[in-house]
């Protein structure tokens, strides 16, 4: 599949393959206004990227991987729609170890982790992210952030990495919010 726009009617603005700059071997994006369906559209469209990777064989995506990828799309998307105005940007790589979902929306506001409360109904959506993401990584941008959860291909999974957040525009710190 050559870099860049197709349209194959599944509404993603662009996909490719190869291995450029960026070190993907796949990759995809899909844009939406942040209405109703918005949700279900992008876990629907990360279900088509992963399928994609295993059928072209660019990587064995298991069945643990394929649902903690739908968690985190329907996580970050759910907290793009739900906090920040405007259209939210779905990116989504696969690289030799990782499937990479990144979020961008118009928001600056780097959200925080809040500590573990079980009797607190919502707001449990970066916990979780943080629980199944190899790494997560918040970047402020020019216009809102880009939240990057990068979740491992393997189906060893990972229990004490380290866990990466940008509180500023470019300055990776190592930790957690909360």
């Amino acid at each position: 599949m050559p870099v860049g726009s197709h349209d194959d009617g599944d509404g993603c603005a662009g996909s490719g393959s190869g291995s450029g700059s960026d070190g993907y071997l796949l990759q995809t994006s899909y844009a939406t206004g942040g209405d109703d369906g918005c949700i279900a559209d992008a876990r629907r469209h990360a279900t088509i990227f992963l399928q994609g990777a295993r059928n072209g064989r660019y990587a064995v995506v298991s069945a643990r991987v394929m649902d903690l990828t739908q968690l985190v799309v329907s996580e970050l998307v759910t907290n793009a729609c739900k906090y920040a105005p405007g259209p939210v940007l779905l990116e989504l790589g696969l690289t030799p170890q990782t499937v990479e979902v990144v979020v961008w929306d118009s928001d600056p506001t780097v959200p925080e982790a809040r500590v573990a409360d079980p009797g607190r109904i919502g707001q449990h959506g970066l916990e979780i992210v943080k629980a199944v993401a190899q790494d997560l990584e918040i970047r402020t941008e020019p216009v809102g952030k880009r939240v990057t959860a990068r979740i491992a291909l393997s189906d060893t999974p990972v229990s004490d990495t380290p866990v990466s957040d940008t509180l500023t525009s470019g300055t990776p710190t190592n930790g957690t919010t909360a």
